[in-house]
This record gives structure tokens, C-alpha cells and sequence, in this order.
């Protein structure tokens, strides 16, 4: 399953930012990472399962930040966007194969990434970084939310019920790859850096 941990984007230039984060395990240091920082994290839950952070305390920007986080857990981010990025593990082969699987791989988590956001700025009820809620969507193969089941509450029923509705009407607009596993969890994470995420129509995806 995927865990996508959305805060409010961050302003063009990188601001140094004073962090505090302990040692512990890697999902919920991403989750504390996003809180923080506002960074938007896609990433397959199965390959965070296991692995540990180093604690980052000072103050950083939040690109030093996330690759201190990482140090020694065996991944490396690869970034969708100034403000939202992905894990993998590093290449060990470098044949053309390869490259252009984790080109798909990539492009898509992009995509989806932004399909989401489409869907969620439909409604001022929804925008992202308002709130926190746990959902749980099933892609078509051509790009279609089929299903969307929410899991945790975001603790206003009118929102839960738009929340449903808008990422019904959600379309990935790129074929996901071979490799995705359904469903598809959305961990979506209130703002907590005093920015607010700009809604504005992505290119690649669709919310209607």
C-alpha cells in the first residue's frame, strides 16, 4: 500500500527550519518529517516497514533535513517536485531497463499525486492541509477512483462526505504501473507551518 502525506507546499525559496525529530521508526518519522517542514511524502508503505531514522535536531533546510533522516536506512528520496517527493531504493543496476522502470514508477506516483490534489481542491471543505483523515482509494486501469473508503474520520461529517465524493471524481490521467498494490492509502496530514497549499490545476491529472 501507498502512504501519501500531503502538507501545505513550501515557497520558492528554502527557508532554514529548526527540527526536532527523535529516532525512531521510518513512517512515523516521515509523518513527523511532513508535519514539520509541510514536504508531501509518497511511498510505499512495505518499503518503509523495518527500517529506522537518525534523530535531526537544528535547524535545516528541509531538503538537509530529509537526507540526514535518511542516512543509513538504505533509501534516497527522488523528488517529484520542489515540495513533494518519493523513496526508492538506489539503483544498484543502471540498464536502460531499470532506468526506465523507475522513470514509470515515478511519473506515476507524480501523477497520482496530483490527481489527489485536483480532486481535493474541488471543495474549500476539502483542501488539503485543513485537516487529517485516513482513505482508502482503488485505481482503474485506466485512471478511474472505482472506490474510495475512508478510514479515520476527519471529524466533520459534511467534510467526510465531500471528501468521499470529491476523490470519486478523481482521474489519473498516466496507466499505473504493474507493480502498484491495491488499495491505495492516503494519509492526508494537516498544515502545520503556518502556509496554506496553493489549489491550482496540475497538469497530468484530472478532478473531473
Amino acid at each position: 500500500m501507498l502512504l501519501l502525506l500531503t502538507g501545505a507546499a513550501s515557497a520558492q525559496a528554502e527557508p532554514a527550519l529548526l527540527l526536532d525529530l527523535p529516532p525512531q521508526d521510518l513512517e512515523h518519522a516521515l509523518q513527523a518529517y511532513s508535519r514539520a517542514t509541510g514536504m508531501a511524502v509518497l511511498v510505499d508503505r512495505e518499503l518503509t516497514r523495518g527500517r529506522r531514522s537518525i534523530g535531526v535536531h537544528g535547524r535545516f533546510t528541509a531538503q538537509e533535513a530529509l537526507a540526514m533522516l535518511l542516512t543509513g536506512s538504505g533509501l534516497m528520496a527522488r523528488y517529484a517536485r520542489s515540495d513533494a517527493f518519493t523513496l526508492q531504493v538506489p539503483e544498484v543496476s543502471h540498464t536502460p531497463a531499470r532506468r526506465n522502470a523507475a522513470r514509470i514508477n515515478n511519473s506515476y506516483a507524480t501523477a497520482l499525486q496530483q490527481a489527489i490534489e485536483a480532486s481535493l481542491c474541488r471543495s474549500p471543505l476539502t483542501r488539503p492541509g485543513s485537516f487529517r483523515a485516513l482513505v482508502q482509494v482503488w485505481v482503474s486501469p485506466n485512471g478511474v477512483i472505482q472506490y474510495s473508503r475512508l478510514v479515520s474520520s476527519t471529524g466533520d461529517a459534511q467534510r467526510d462526505e465531500a471528501l468521499v465524493r470529491n476523490l470519486g471524481a478523481a482521474r489519473v490521467e498516466r496507466p499505473a504501473p504493474s507493480s502498484l498494490r491495491q488499495p491505495v492509502t492516503l494519509l492526508l496530514m494537516p498544515d502545520t507551518t503556518g502556509t496554506r497549499m496553493e489549489c491550482t490545476a496540475a497538469k497530468g491529472a484530472s478532478g473531473g
